[in-house]
């Protein structure tokens, strides 16, 4: 066992083990420490940048908890090219919906056209959970004062069957429709998502604070309609 290893296991839980593996489907239990997120981000700042450098290179790792530390130590990278280049080598080994949506590297905020060239790669990709990444940089860097109509447009245009990928553009919209109602309402009101994304989106929609109850009454009209727009 590595020394990185040995660290994670003294930080173990065994009660957090049993609850966070019932929300990671897919995850083997046996590849679970039981490490709370916290405890995790701040082994990544404890350690040296060698310490670091050597942890990156090592791909695949063993334990969830690892893949956690692996994304921590990328976001504290803060030269944008080296960022993107660990970011690339490390998104098609993300097999959970847990690291792919806690991975969000700070620099990103600084270089956002440079990032969207690479979101543009990413969304194409075969591999559902670099997709649900690129989704999830477009919601957290592209809905304010840089966003732009083409945005939603290539959400709704991601074609696939992974539930974690209909649920991120569920989550996309949902969230995007409290910031950009005006271009966001006709992706709901004409159906553009498939049915069982759209119904993920109206449930999303209704359980958000940030749309008002007027919105949510009106689009709870639309949510009945979903499954026959797919007839």
């Amino acid at each position: 066992m590595t020394s990185i290893q040995e660290k994670l296991f003294l930080l173990k839980d065994a009660k957090y083990r049993d609850f966070s593996s019932r929300l990671i489907p897919g995850v083997p239990y046996e590849s679970v420490i039981g490490v709370r997120i916290p405890l995790i981000r701040r082994l990544a700042k404890e350690m040296s940048v060698e310490d670091a450098k050597a942890f990156l290179s090592e791909l695949p790792h063993t334990y969830f908890e690892e893949y956690h530390l692996h994304s921590f130590l990328i976001e504290r990278i803060s030269d944008f090219d080296l960022c993107i280049e660990e970011t690339e080598r490390f998104l098609p080994y993300i097999d959970n919906w847990s690291v792919c949506d806690s991975f969000s590297p700070k620099v990103f905020k600084r270089h956002r056209s440079e990032l969207l060239e690479r979101i543009k790669l990413w969304i194409e990709s075969s591999h559902a959970y670099t997709v649900r990444f690129a989704i999830k940089m477009l919601m957290e860097h592209f809905l304010d004062e840089d966003f732009s109509k083409e945005y939603p447009e290539a959400v709704a245009s991601v074609k696939s069957d992974e539930y974690y990928v209909k649920m991120m553009v569920a989550w996309y919209f949902a969230t995007a429709l409290a910031k950009q109602r005006d271009t966001i309402l006709p992706y709901l009101t004409r159906y553009r998502l498939d049915g069982e994304t759209h119904a993920m989106a109206i449930r999303k929609i209704l359980d958000s604070y940030r749309i008002s109850d007027e919105d949510k009454k009106y689009i709870r009209t639309f949510r009945s309609h979903a499954k026959e727009k797919d007839k």
